[in-house]
């Protein structure tokens, strides 16, 4: 917990991480309406995961000129803009009036979310650099805490009655507070890194990390977008627990991601993804129960799982020698979000042609892939 207190004690590191929970809170606003956008289009699974699609496709074509334009910028001012634009955009999906134009908002809302995301990574890498300390987890973890924050705001969908009110507010709020903070990191710019020639060599130490990356976010992004649905359609909850797997799942993440720094620093890096790994396999276990109130522990189970898994490999992405930390971030991010791309129509398909419990079952065997991933890791590091 010592990374929250500093983060709590010094707004040079809270302007930062409330950048963090400020994009979950606009992103998460949006995934609870999932269901009555779904419903209000009159869309099917398939559909409804082709247009997510766009969304991911927006966050992904950003990667390849995300590092140039941080680094022109400054990524402190990166960071503000991108975190201005979200602003302005996150209430288009809710303004489409048909499934087309659902994309398009999507894919635009996707994009801002993108750039915003490898600006504040890169924000804390350069941060942690420049004073030798350590916040990325739990600045994951207020993350997670603005997806508490949104799943909280479920419980607003019946007595507000209207979607683009509750975007609204939800803007609001994060606009003025970052507003008050904006000003002790808008001036942070990246130190220069001594390049090196692109090689195979140079990036090999990052594959494995996209690997864990792809998979784990996109596994995270499922729970996101699936979860009320699950629970609606496959538990049979009633409306007022729609939004309950939602809302354990970021409990738990933030909570894993308050403590992470912590235990990384005791544990070791490969070991924390490792033990996450079976508590993400144990979690989707309880979901496919199929009972309500297991299903809810499972994804709460789940969260806990996926929690350190990212502002680990964020952290190491972003210390690789002889590359830029917002390349590295970059990198990580861009095969991270592939999950998110790929994920959500191939998970609508199988929903279609199967059921949403089929689509668990898939991502308990990309969990599966990361154990033994992480296993891998394990041996190599015990053999050195």
């Amino acid at each position: 917990m010592s990374s929250l207190r500093l983060i709590l004690t010094n707004s040079r590191y809270f302007g930062p991480a409330w950048v963090f929970a400020s994009l979950n809170i606009l992103f998460g606003t949006w995934a609870i309406y999932i269901p009555i956008v779904k419903e209000s289009l009159g869309i099917d699974k398939s559909q409804l995961g082709i247009a997510i699609f766009f969304l991911s496709l927006g966050v992904f074509t950003v990667f390849p000129i995300a590092s140039t334009l941080i680094n022109r910028m400054g990524v402190g001012r990166a960071t503000w803009l991108g975190l201005i634009l979200c602003c302005l955009v996150a209430m288009l999906p809710f303004l489409a009036p048909n499934y087309y134009t659902l994309m398009g908002a999507l894919y635009i809302f996707g994009a801002v979310m993108g750039f915003t995301d490898i600006s504040m990574n890169t924000l804390v890498t350069e941060l942690e650099k420049k004073d030798n300390t350590k916040f990325m987890s739990a600045s994951h973890g207020f993350f997670s805490l603005g997806g508490v924050l949104a799943g909280l705001g479920s419980f607003m969908i019946g007595p507000l009655n209207n979607p683009l009110l509750h975007m609204g507010i939800a803007v609001a709020l994060v606009f003025s507070v970052n507003l008050f903070f904006q000003g002790r990191y808008r001036q942070i710019i990246a130190d220069p890194v001594e390049k090196e020639p692109f090689s195979i060599k140079l990036f090999k130490p990052l594959l494995l990390l996209g690997l864990i990356s792809f998979v784990s976010m996109g596994s995270e992004g499922a729970i996101i977008d699936w979860s009320g649905l699950y629970l609606k359609e496959i538990s049979l909850a009633p409306e007022a627990l729609w939004g309950a797997g939602f809302l354990g799942f970021q409990a738990m993440m933030t909570l894993g991601r308050f403590l992470g720094d912590g235990i990384s620093a005791r544990v070791g890096s490969v070991k924390i993804v490792g033990i996450g790994s079976v508590l993400a396999l144990m979690g989707y276990l309880l979901v496919l129960t199929t009972d309500i109130y297991w299903a809810i522990v499972g994804f709460a189970l789940a969260g806990l799982g996926f929690s350190v898994m990212v502002p680990e490999i964020f952290r190491i992405g972003g210390n690789v020698k002889g590359i830029d930390s917002s390349q590295g971030v970059s990198f990580i991010a861009g095969t991270g979000y592939s999950g998110f791309l790929i994920a959500p129509p191939i998970l609508g398909f199988i929903a279609d042609s199967s059921s949403l419990k089929s689509c668990f079952i898939v991502l308990l065997c990309g969990t599966l892939l990361i154990m033994l991933a992480s296993y891998g890791l394990y041996r190599k590091k015990a053999n050195r």
